[in-house]
């Protein structure tokens, strides 16, 4: 078994709920380093899976022809890509595996990426696995939270974590989520009902989850 690199293992999130499908592909919004606390080297490197990275910092780009030459690198502003023609251009499929946001909350572009996606690819693309940063324990920016989860909610996805948290249960960051029609429910279902007594509850009085404790 291989070590996963995320940051939260949300590579193991995704790797459990699709079976340790091979030849996967991904969507990841915030790409940052290749490799170091990456949620999607070990999906290309060991897997063969392949993707779209996209990435507003230019530094990073000698890093990922280096280290991830698999996928597609978009150097750019998430907010200000044109998703649907990003997507037709590169042959996406409509099922995607696994789709990562992980901007900056507190000035809108975690929101403002994901209603772009909302209005431009969603009628069209599902994806299977979904993790979302929310970084509710440091802001609440034009309510980023509650809206990605309507809109979420809104287009038939099952959120299986929510509140991820790492160690200190005040510091909630993250909602995980699939889709039903393309993922093994069962499975899914049984993940959630296994993994209830691990929530725990914060001063905000709101449960919590600590991705260490999450039991495949």
């Amino acid at each position: 078994m291989y070590t996963y690199n995320a940051q939260a293992e949300q590579d193991k999130f995704v790797l459990h709920v699709l079976q340790h499908k091979q030849n996967g592909y991904f969507l990841e919004i915030g790409s940052n380093h290749p490799i170091t606390i990456n949620n999607t080297y070990l999906l290309e490197k060991k897997y063969n899976w392949k993707g779209i990275m996209v990435e507003y910092d230019a530094s990073f780009l000698p890093l990922y022809k280096e280290h991830r030459n698999n996928s597609i690198h978009v150097i750019n502003d998430a907010t200000m890509i044109d998703y649907k023609t990003l997507f037709n251009i590169n042959n996406v499929p409509s099922s995607v595996d696994y789709l990562q946001i992980d901007l900056e909350v507190n000035n809108g572009s975690t929101l403002k990426t994901l209603e772009k996606l909302n209005n431009e690819v969603f009628d069209t693309y599902k994806f299977a696995t979904v993790t979302f940063e929310h970084d509710i324990y440091h802001t609440n920016f034009n309510n980023t939270r509650e809206k990605s989860r309507a809109i979420f909610k809104n287009r038939g996805y099952v959120c299986v974590f929510e509140d991820i948290h790492n160690l200190n249960p005040e510091y909630m960051y993250e909602d995980w989520y699939v889709h039903p029609d393309i993922v093994d429910m069962k499975y899914v279902n049984q993940l959630k009902h296994n993994n209830n007594k691990h929530y725990v509850y914060n001063n905000l009085n709101q449960k919590t989850i600590n991705w260490k404790s999450i039991e495949y």
